[in-house]
């Protein structure tokens, strides 16, 4: 319908890599700064929380800037699978969340990454 839109792609995969970024970067920086507590509320050990935010702070921050953005995106992917997994099987959320967070949110990112993983990022990336 609006085939002159199409030249603004790249800047669209830009906005949307910035987005996974910024969200994955503060969810990351809360398991890195404060482990204990987001260990608890998350039902996971203080290491596995570290280990955990390091990799959404690594994985966001080759998603935003486009170093390794596709195995960046993977990495995300394969986080945002654990949610998933987590929230079906151990917390018996609900896709909206009836009784608890739903895991609609994180299968969201997964489809925003898998964009990015099938797209490369597009043109505005700093290694191509």
């Amino acid at each position: 319908m609006f085939p002159q839109l199409a030249r603004f792609t790249d800047l669209g995969l830009l906005l949307l890599r910035l987005m996974i970024g910024i969200v994955f970067l503060t969810s990351g920086w809360s398991h890195v700064t404060d482990p204990t507590t987001r260990g608890k509320r998350i039902g996971m050990s203080k290491g596995f929380t570290m280990l955990l935010g390091l990799a959404e702070i690594a994985g966001s921050l080759g998603v935003i800037f486009g170093v390794l953005q596709q195995l960046a995106a993977i990495g995300l992917i394969l986080i945002m699978m654990g949610a998933i997994y987590k929230k079906i099987f151990s917390w018996h959320s609900g896709f909206w969340g009836e009784k608890a967070s739903g895991w609609h949110y994180d299968l969201t990112f997964v489809v925003m990454c898998l964009v990015v993983l099938f797209t490369d990022g597009g043109q505005y990336v700093l290694t191509h």
